[in-house]
């Protein structure tokens, strides 16, 4: 994680060897895409093949087709499929990431 997000708690510690959902909608994310972007990254890295992360990402960064679908590519490229799943009621967006075997 780069220095700017080194005073945010990490979105998990541990490895995930089943599906779950990484909060990403904190005051912090709110004000920071590129905070987002890393610890999505790394929830999908700590995410075991055959299992998916849901990414709940804030809403002040709008729909995350338009940052975070090409970051996830680019990191991965074909060890993972991503889509979109849904907007929260709270404005959020949440996007499932499968994790197709290990990146």
């Amino acid at each position: 994680m780069s220095r700017v997000h080194e005073n945010v708690p990490p979105v998990t510690d541990a490895v995930h060897d089943n599906s779950w959902s990484a909060n990403l909608e904190t005051p912090e994310h709110a004000e920071d895409r590129s905070l987002v972007v890393a610890q999505a990254v790394d929830a999908v890295e700590k995410t075991t093949a055959g299992n998916h992360v849901n990414l709940v990402s804030h809403a002040a960064h709008g729909h995350p087709e338009t940052y975070l679908f090409d970051a996830l590519e680019d990191r991965f490229g074909d060890a993972v499929t991503a889509e979109y799943v849904d907007q929260c009621g709270c404005g959020g967006h949440v996007t499932r990431v499968h994790v197709r075997r290990e990146a």
